[in-house]
């Protein structure tokens, strides 16, 4: 924020100031979009083919800034191609459109945050998934879904996730390589603008951001779970909530660390669409609870 007093604030200053903020986001989306467009396929391939190092791959590609990923995480489990633990790797890993918000926060006393949560994230991630793995065996890969609905999962502006040469289908080289990465990258700008003006205005306007600092740090202990219960929510508005949160200095590193965990964007509502609830719920399960653990391990880090 660019707000120098009390006095500076009014609605049409927090409005201009949730506007330049977005506007930072989206050149940073629509680079890393852009840069994903040619690689989304390509690590979908990966996933399946890989089973021995899958929960190192899965945590690996989670971290990539895209709800693809996890879609395709989901599905492939569904289909029976990955293990529960590879799942969870991706679910852990996966920071949705929360990257582009905190790589654009040049905040100095902030400016580690992105760098630390994919550290951490991809680590942890990655032991998660063996652990699942070694400690729910039964529980690692469900019987296939016989659904055509499968053979071409959705990302999450509609556009068909390409599995591998035979499902490839296609499409102009420009839409796929420009006009989808722009769309992708415009609905996080109006995401995060309006998040940042809801936020804007009830931090400075009406309730302060004094008073809510101060409740987040008279119930520390709660904030991790406030912020994976926030990153239940499968839609990448959630991840930027709790991206927005962090940056304003509202939630601490480990709250925040914990609701990016839990979150995976779009990928449980695949996960639950269709198929086996008992495991989905299972995997889901596994990752909040990890996921609130994870945080709690940072509580003290600010």
């Amino acid at each position: 924020m660019f707000f120098h007093s009390a006095a500076d604030i009014t609605y049409g200053s927090v409005i201009l100031d949730a506007f330049l903020d977005s506007l930072k986001i989206l050149g940073f989306a629509f680079v890393i979009y852009f840069a994903l467009s040619f690689l989304e396929g390509k690590l979908s391939a990966l996933l399946s083919k890989r089973k021995g190092l899958s929960p190192l791959l899965g945590s690996l590609a989670g971290a990539v800034p895209q709800c693809g990923v996890s879609v395709v995480a989901s599905d492939l489990y569904l289909q029976g191609k990955v293990t529960a633990g590879t799942l969870v790797a991706v679910f852990i890993a996966c920071s949705d459109e929360a990257l582009p918000a905190l790589f654009s926060d040049f905040t100095a006393e902030r400016f580690w945050y992105p760098y630390a949560l994919l550290a951490i994230k991809i680590v942890f991630g990655m032991l998660f998934g063996y652990l699942v793995d070694f400690l729910f065996r039964r529980h690692m890969v469900p019987e296939a879904v016989d659904d055509p609905s499968f053979a071409h999962p959705h990302g999450c502006c509609g556009h068909e996730i390409d599995l591998g040469e035979e499902h490839r289908e296609k499409s102009s080289f420009w839409h796929e390589h420009l006009v989808h990465p722009l769309l992708h990258s415009l609905k996080i700008f109006a995401y995060s603008f309006v998040i940042s003006s809801f936020f804007g205005m009830l931090f400075y306007l009406w309730v302060g951001e004094e008073a809510m600092a101060s409740f987040v740090s008279q119930n520390l202990y709660l904030s991790p779970l406030f912020s994976a219960l926030v990153g239940l929510i499968p839609s990448c508005a959630s991840s930027l909530l709790i991206a927005e949160l962090a940056g304003e200095g509202i939630l601490p590193f480990g709250a925040m660390l914990a609701g990016l965990a839990v979150n995976a964007g779009l990928g449980p509502i695949t996960l639950f669409r269709k198929g086996h609830f008992r495991d989905s719920f299972f995997v889901y399960l596994s990752v909040f609870v990890l996921g609130l653990a994870l945080g709690y391990a940072f509580i003290w880090v600010p």
